[in-house]
């Protein structure tokens, strides 16, 4: 006999989410998370009074998986203005979006970030992408995003000096060889919604899925060592067996518990924090250098969007590299605090160094032509999270959602 509904390995937002619609659904289920808290990549650490999401992270709220399952106000969310800061020549040029802020058009318009066909272009692509539904966007044949904006006309110029940077910062990699089917979904999600983090942190949105979820519903630091058909063996030894197990572990984790040798290619990112007496930056947006050769990609100035990531008369710094394969923290940190000084001036020097966080592993890489896998693996055995899908918060929500309507018969 079976001694729990559905048991979920990991309690990240694939596993939350599955976890929360079972239990919409009538159905209970027993979450198993190896770690000493919820959220699995969505991870927020507290330290001096800083508030440090373990590598830079937003959440869009177009997503539309996260618009039906997060309560928005609840969170205390706060927003990015609309667009970014970009280097270009020794400045910074805003480019900001004309549909959240029409009296920037013309300004917009005027900025050396591409030309005027270029800007135009941006307008038509987010009017085609606006009425296109999420199933469509990855139903489409594809290319890499990089020769999609090159067959659509944008200028090297506008590719370099926008697209790259800030694209690139989304899928981590800066060639731009992502999936330019990704690349649309994206672009809808930032011209359609706001780009946000929650007051307290981006594990906020976790731990309120986790919040709504019946006491003892989630078990902390129960690591699983196997999973034969519908047995589940702990790492003490213990076996629990459910009517269904779902995995929804990170990639690497659930290709060991179900013995797949996968050849998997990630996406890597290393984010540097640093306290500052105040801050760099002149705008309540995102701080892009194209100059991808850089050490400094891109800049963020999290307690100017939410003033709670940082204590009273301080500033938290977020710094972004992406490729590093590995990272020796002091090397990187001098070599940010130089480059950031030629940028900002002598006051980087005061800055303190409070942590790095490389994650190696950061995102899935998503290529052309990628396709989804199965969800329903056997009979008693399900699979979810943005490495069956593509590499989002709303893919992993939404593959969590559909593992839990399998299993309701919904």
């Amino acid at each position: 006999m079976a001694n729990h509904d559905v048991i979920i390995v990991g309690a990240g937002m694939a596993g939350l989410t599955c976890a929360t619609y079972l239990n919409r659904f009538g159905v209970s289920s027993l979450v198993l998370e190896a770690s000493e808290a919820v959220g699995g990549r969505v991870r927020t650490d507290k330290m001096d009074g800083f508030l440090l999401d373990r590598g830079f992270q937003i959440l869009l709220t177009a997503y539309p998986e996260a618009q039906k399952l997060l309560d928005y106000q609840a969170l205390d969310l706060k927003s990015f203005r609309s667009g970014a800061l970009i280097r270009l020549d020794g400045a910074f040029s805003v480019m900001s979006n004309p549909f959240k802020e029409p009296s920037q058009l013309v300004n917009t318009l005027l900025s050396p970030v591409g030309s005027l066909v270029d800007k135009l272009k941006v307008l038509q692509l987010s009017n085609e992408v606006s009425k296109e539904s999420t199933e469509a966007f990855f139903t489409d044949k594809s290319t890499d995003t990089l020769s999609y904006l090159r067959d659509l006309g944008w200028s090297e110029g506008m590719i370099r000096s926008f697209f790259k940077p800030f694209f690139g910062g989304v899928f981590l990699e800066n060639e731009l060889a992502t999936s330019s089917n990704f690349f649309r979904f994206v672009f809808k999600q930032f011209y359609n919604g706001e780009a946000v983090i929650p007051a307290q942190g981006m594990q906020e949105i976790p731990n309120q899925l986790a919040a709504k979820l019946p006491e003892d519903a989630v078990q902390l630091q129960t690591k699983v060592a196997k999973i034969v058909g519908n047995k589940v063996t702990l790492a003490d030894g213990k076996t629990l067996t459910a009517k269904a197990v779902v995995i929804a572990t990170d990639a690497l984790q659930a290709d060991r518990l179900l013995g797949r040798n996968v050849q998997r290619s990630f996406n890597k990112t290393t984010c540097t924090y640093f306290a500052a007496d105040r801050s760099p930056l002149t705008e309540k947006m995102l701080a892009l250098n194209p100059n991808r050769l850089s050490t400094v990609h891109n800049v963020c100035v999290p307690s100017d969007i939410a003033p709670s990531y940082a204590p009273a008369g301080k500033t938290l710094v977020s710094v972004s590299t992406q490729g590093l394969e590995g990272v020796d923290e002091q090397k990187l940190t001098t070599h940010i605090v130089k480059e950031l000084t030629e940028w900002f001036g002598v006051d980087v020097k005061s800055w303190k160094h409070l942590r790095t966080y490389h994650l190696p592993e950061s995102l899935l890489s998503f290529p052309a032509n990628s396709s989804a896998t199965a969800l329903k693996i056997t009979d008693t055995l399900y699979e979810c999270g943005d490495h069956v899908a593509y590499p989002s918060l709303n893919a992993a929500m939404a593959t969590g959602r559909e593992v839990a309507e399998m299993i309701a018969g919904i």
